[in-house]
């Protein structure tokens, strides 16, 4: 009898190994070139191609770029550079265009002078735009000639061709591309996130012109970014919403190795310390070998000066770094021709030289400064000093407390409805607004996974606060404490005693004011929480409705709409608008707010490309200056829902 041969789904043979060609790859994976297929992912698409256009700059070839969104949302970037060559490409057979959008790891940023720095290390981002576009078309302008290329999903209908003439001193490279459906969560470009980054990039760039258009019937809009003082204008918009402690910003720029480095910085009367580093225009938000530098000259320069000027005496301890970047803003740039990043996604940079180029270069200049500058040298001095007298008693009182807690045996505070499990995994912490709704909120809860923590009134604004008023405030204490990771240089977030830490407040303007004030400590004092994904923000009800003994609740306005349209708009419905979440009982919170399999989260997510701009927002909403507050609130009015008057 002849058996019939079953394939077998789990084998793994020498055919299992798929070879894929092209740009299959990338459609295959893209969270591996872009990061992910969310709106981070899409935006990303128009950052790979802004930044060939800048490292065209940066090598000094480009001094105006426009990015424009389509009214299709599609996406047009053009730049005035030397336009990518488009003669054939010997060992590809093909012209040098085609190569640069069809071959992944292919331009002129590995060596033989294309670039001397550059931000697109891997040679991929104009290749990755091409794979995760429905359709992508280049014009290049060289010699009184238009060039011309389009492509299907990474493939190109054909060659390279002549379209036209242009004048003969026009040169650069215009792209258009439509993000694939397929591939991304949302297709839609968000107007304020290109914003925000294109000034960034202007900022760092000196000199450089970027037009940013948006087409789109909905909303038209035209901003354009052009600093001549590039990372000193940087650092006076981080300020703008602070109060400067001395006129002018500080500016140290050489180069040393090999590496040119720019350094802008200032002080301010806030508390916290804003820096930024940046290599070859690429953020780099957990700093490295560069940041490393700046802030060891920084607090070599400053200690110097003070014991040499008598501020500092001999018997006191030194200023640490911690202290002398007590409400520094500073922007630290680097341009280096072989950057070493740690993985892809360019976090930290590796290179040892950069560390002593940017020591070299701040140390110098800093000193000469201070000496040039007394009056603003002791300020900044005095305002160390302040500094260090606050984190001394900031650790009497974290100390004490430690001591305290000891003799006690217990370190949660006496108002925490703990939950039984322990692990951290299956357990969540609930911070609600005031003893009433905490008071539901303990009744409703599920008592093995979820535990409660009620908080009393606002709490402090910690943006205009040291850390030793920090320490001293019983509800913040209260969460330092039932959080269990400690803030600042004692933060350890192994010890996180839930893994969802949920921010629960009314549904009205004080509820979101104080979520603002708990995210503010979180950001500033707990970063790490919000960076790993360990902080949401609870969604109350906005309407409870009743009908004929039937219940249903709306979470916002168009889901109230068409639950009437449902069950009919007549005289029978009765519509509660809830403003607090005491007004509803313990059976209504569970099943709305708490239960999780009901209810609605929003998890707190950073940005960190666009980290800067989350600093300004907070500074601008928590700070002590009114005008950036009343801008802010005209130019985003428009945006707001369910205001209660």
């Amino acid at each position: 009898m002849a058996t019939e041969k079953i394939e077998n789904p789990n084998e793994y043979g020498a055919d299992q190994i798929q070879i894929l060609e092209g740009l299959e790859a990338v459609r295959k994976r893209p969270g591996m070139y872009i990061g992910s297929t969310s709106a981070r992912g899409l935006h990303h698409l128009v950052y790979e191609i802004v930044d060939n256009a800048v490292d065209e700059a940066l090598a000094g070839y480009c001094k105006n770029i426009e990015v424009t969104i389509n009214p299709d949302n599609s996406i047009t970037v053009e730049d005035d550079g030397r336009g990518i060559p488009v003669g054939m490409n010997h060992k590809a057979g093909k012209s040098a265009l085609e190569v640069v959008y069809t071959v992944l790891h292919a331009g002129g940023k590995f060596g033989g002078g294309g670039y001397k720095v550059s931000g697109g290390l891997h040679g991929v981002g104009a290749s990755v735009v091409n794979a995760l576009s429905t359709k992508l078309c280049v014009e290049v302008y060289k010699e009184g000639q238009v060039y011309f290329q389009s492509y299907h999903i990474g493939k190109p209908d054909e060659p390279v061709k002549v379209i036209g003439t242009c004048d003969s001193e026009k040169h650069g490279t215009k792209v258009t591309f439509h993000p694939d459906p397929e591939i991304f969560e949302e297709t839609v470009y968000d107007y304020d996130t290109l914003k925000q980054r294109l000034r960034e990039t202007a900022f760092l760039t000196k000199g450089l012109r970027i037009v940013l258009t948006d087409t789109r019937e909905e909303s038209h809009h035209c901003h354009e970014f052009h600093y001549a003082g590039g990372i000193k204008e940087f650092v006076t918009y981080l300020n703008r919403s602070k109060e400067a402690l001395y006129p002018d910003v500080i500016y140290c720029e050489g180069t040393r190795d090999g590496v040119y480095v720019e350094v802008a910085m200032q002080h301010n009367d806030s508390y916290n310390d804003a820096t930024y580093s940046f290599v070859n225009n690429i953020i780099t938000p957990e700093g490295g070998t560069h940041l490393a530098g700046f802030r060891n000259a920084l607090t070599k320069t400053f200690n110097t000066y003070a014991r040499a000027n008598k501020i500092l005496k001999d018997s006191e301890p030194a200023l640490t770094g911690d202290d002398i970047r007590e409400g520094l803003t500073a922007i630290i740039s680097i341009k280096i021709e072989e950057p070493q990043f740690e993985g892809q996604t360019k976090q930290k940079l590796g290179n040892s030289e950069a560390r002593g180029a940017v020591d070299s270069v701040v140390s110098e200049q800093l000193t000469y400064f201070l000496e040039q500058n007394p009056a603003v040298a002791k300020s900044i001095c005095e305002k160390s000093l302040l500094a260090q007298r606050a984190r001394e008693a900031a650790r009497k009182a974290r100390d004490l407390t430690r001591r305290k807690t000891a003799l006690e045996g217990t370190s949660l505070p006496g108002k925490l409805a703990d939950c039984s499990d322990k692990d951290p995994k299956n357990c969540e912490i609930f911070i609600v607004e005031g003893d009433s709704a905490g008071g539901s909120a303990k009744t409703a809860r599920s008592r093995a996974t979820q535990a409660i923590l009620p908080l009393r009134g606002k709490i402090l604004n910690v943006e205009k606060a040291r850390l030793d008023k920090i320490y001293g405030n019983a509800e913040i204490k209260a969460m330092i404490t039932a959080f269990g990771t400690g803030i600042h240089e004692d933060f350890d977030i192994s010890k996180l005693r839930y893994d969802k830490i949920i921010i629960m407040t009314d549904a009205d303007v004080d509820g979101a004011h104080i979520a603002t004030l708990m995210l503010t400590f979180l950001y500033r004092f707990m970063p790490e929480l919000i960076k790993q994904g360990h902080v949401y923000l609870a969604t109350p009800p906005l309407y409870k409705i009743e009908k004929n003994k039937n219940i249903w609740y709306a979470y916002d306005d168009a889901e109230l709409n068409n639950i009437l349209i449902e069950i009919g708009r007549d005289g029978n419905n009765k519509i509660q608008r809830y403003k607090g979440l005491g007004e509803m009982d313990a059976e209504q919170l569970w099943e709305t707010t708490m239960d999780p399999e009901k209810r609605i989260l929003k998890r707190v997510m950073i940005d960190e490309e666009n980290s800067s701009e989350i600093d300004v927002t907070f500074t601008t909403l928590m700070g002590d200056k009114v005008e950036p507050r009343r801008e802010f609130i005209e130019e985003n009015a428009k945006y707001v829902q369910n205001l209660d008057i």
